[in-house]
């Protein structure tokens, strides 16, 4: 008769050491691997907020570019912006008029406007216009996946550049700030824009002639020159 062999001794502790081992390596696995979805998720949220920001930001550049086309709701600001006087170095502060966040381009070797004034700024002393403000425009806030707060911008008149069509006096970069569904999460654009021609004059209607994304805004707004 054979009977079957026993482990005993050194042989029993041996394979205690192994199972132990292997149990080991799988919890560093499974914990390496909830790791990595942890920070999958994170960079997701990430993104998709930072996508947030930016479509808050374009329909900022959209709101401004309204304006400029004539097409503001405030009978008040749309005659200031015909008058083309109303942009002030610094940036109008609305206090005496609807001139909020019109801005004159600084001459020499000052920093530009969009530079020197905080387009995120929404205290009362703020130079820069909040989304709708002169147009009716909407905006859901504060809720999902909307921005926490409505974007804002403020708009410089350039001089007029060389070869520009006829009948066109001038042109004006907006710069806009919008925000994530979480506070922190700030995107900034800029665009040029072209308002239309007086009446009579051959050209082309009024339209956006260039964009960019400032990435590096809150870094320019500390180095900026007065």
């Amino acid at each position: 008769m054979v009977k079957a062999a026993v482990l005993v001794g050194p042989q029993q502790g041996m394979v205690l050491m192994a199972a132990l081992l292997v149990m080991v390596m799988l919890l560093l696995m499974g914990v390496s691997g909830a790791r990595i979805a942890i920070q999958g998720e994170r960079s997701a949220r990430g993104l998709r907020d930072r996508d947030v920001a930016m479509q808050a930001a374009e329909d900022a550049l959209a709101d401004a570019e309204r304006e400029l086309a004539g097409g503001a709701s405030d009978a008040a600001r749309n005659a200031l912006l015909a008058a083309t006087d109303a942009f002030v170095a610094g940036c109008g502060d609305g206090a005496a008029g609807p001139d909020l966040g019109l801005c004159a381009a600084d001459e020499g070797d000052a920093a530009p406007a969009w530079q020197q004034v905080d387009v995120a700024d929404d205290s009362a002393a703020s130079r820069s216009v909040p989304f709708g403000l002169y147009t009716g425009a909407e905006m859901e806030t504060g809720e999902g996946f909307l921005p926490f707060r409505k974007p804002r911008y403020v708009i410089e008149q350039l001089p007029l550049p060389s070869g520009a069509a006829p009948g066109t006096e001038h042109v004006y970069r907006v710069t806009a700030v919008g925000f994530g569904a979480r506070e922190g999460t700030e995107v900034v654009l800029q665009s040029t824009f072209r308002p239309a021609p007086k009446p009579g004059a051959a050209a082309a209607k009024g339209a956006r002639t260039a964009w960019r994304e400032v990435s590096n805004y809150r870094e320019l707004r500390r180095t900026a020159k007065p």
